[in-house]
């Protein structure tokens, strides 16, 4: 029965880690977005999230909580990734529609002719 709970123990402890390799990942995959310059606030909560989270890991009345605070640090990282991802394609969709309008004002003035 003490291998039982020890078994469960070192599944909990690692199905924690996991939770938070995956929210430290989602992080940096934010970070190397942009995310600090399109989605600073949401990128600020899924860094306090997962330091949080990494807090709760390191301590043991807390260490139960951990895996759910890793989760919605992820969750909140996707989202700020996902939201400077929108606002880098948003910016050169403007670029190219820019682009086209010029060429077609040069067509239409018969510039480089």
């Amino acid at each position: 029965m003490a291998g039982t709970f020890a078994l469960a123990g070192a599944a909990q402890a690692q199905d924690g880690a996991l939770e938070l390799m995956q929210a430290r990942q989602a992080v940096d995959k934010a970070t190397q977005a942009d995310a600090d310059q399109y989605a600073p606030d949401l990128i600020a909560v899924a860094r306090q999230g997962l330091e949080q989270a990494q807090r709760a890991a390191g301590d043991r009345r807390e260490r139960k909580n951990a895996p759910a605070l890793a989760v919605r640090a992820t969750v909140d990282a996707d989202l700020a990734r996902a939201r400077s991802d929108e606002a880098t394609a948003t910016a050169q969709l403007q670029l190219r529609r820019n682009e086209v309008a010029q060429l077609q004002r040069q067509l239409a003035t018969g510039e480089n002719r």
